[in-house]
């Protein structure tokens, strides 16, 4: 049986504009567990990205509790929760986020400077994870010599490198063009399957929705599983 790595208790989450109220989120309960691929799905503005960031710490709820491993993010300090992203979380966006002066391996890279590991370790590692996407002949490439789904699998090596607990992927393939995109959902599939990653994905594509195992669905800031 599963345990359960991720849970949220009756989350809330509202922004303030000047002394307006805007509410995004209405008491979100869920559960992701140690191994599952879950995507989050719904129309633009129902919270999904929201739901994410919170999700990784990087915003906290208005109401209620992120738990992650039977500890509560809210109790962690601007500086702990950076150092815990840092060790848990593993990130892959829409656009990549990569950076252009710097080489494939270099990108992959820069989460390990922060690590104690040698240079020696941190290049076993960055080697293993680019092999791993399949992109292990491509190392010295720059960005702009990659198409974009190789822009892309570099991203998703960035984010394994640390190996996290848990994957999180904002539209991973929302500026991909279909055969791309069906590579990168495949690949991050391998990575459930063979490797046990836990990943939580937001997505608007039904194509990519279907390699995950478990759907949620948001809709005005509400959730429903599908």
């Amino acid at each position: 049986m599963a345990e359960t790595l991720v849970k949220l208790e009756d989350v809330s989450k509202s922004y303030w504009r000047d002394s307006i109220e805007i509410p995004v989120l209405h008491h979100i309960n869920l559960e992701i567990l140690t191994g599952e691929f879950v995507a989050l799905m719904g129309p633009s503005g129902s919270g999904k990205t929201t739901l994410l960031n919170l999700i990784a710490g990087i915003d906290r709820p208005s109401q209620g509790r992120v738990i992650f491993e039977h500890e509560d993010l809210s109790t962690l300090s601007e500086g702990d929760l950076a150092r815990w992203r840092s060790r848990h979380i593993g990130f892959v966006f829409q656009f990549y986020n990569l950076m252009p002066v710097l080489t494939a391996f270099e990108n992959v890279e820069l989460p390990l400077l922060l690590t104690k590991l040698s240079r020696a370790e941190r290049h076993k590692q960055v080697e293993t994870a680019l092999a791993i996407v399949g992109l292990a002949d491509r190392m010295k490439h720059y960005p702009n010599q990659l198409s974009g789904g190789q822009e892309q699998r570099v991203a998703i090596a960035r984010a394994i490198v640390t190996d996290p607990d848990l994957i999180l992927a904002d539209e991973p393939t929302g500026d991909l063009d279909k055969q791309s995109a069906e590579e990168i959902m495949d690949l991050l599939a391998q990575l459930n399957k063979d490797f046990g990653k836990t990943i939580t994905m937001v997505t608007h594509d039904p194509r990519a929705a279907e390699h995950a195992r478990v759907i949620h669905r948001l809709d005005k800031g509400e959730l429903e599983t599908a």
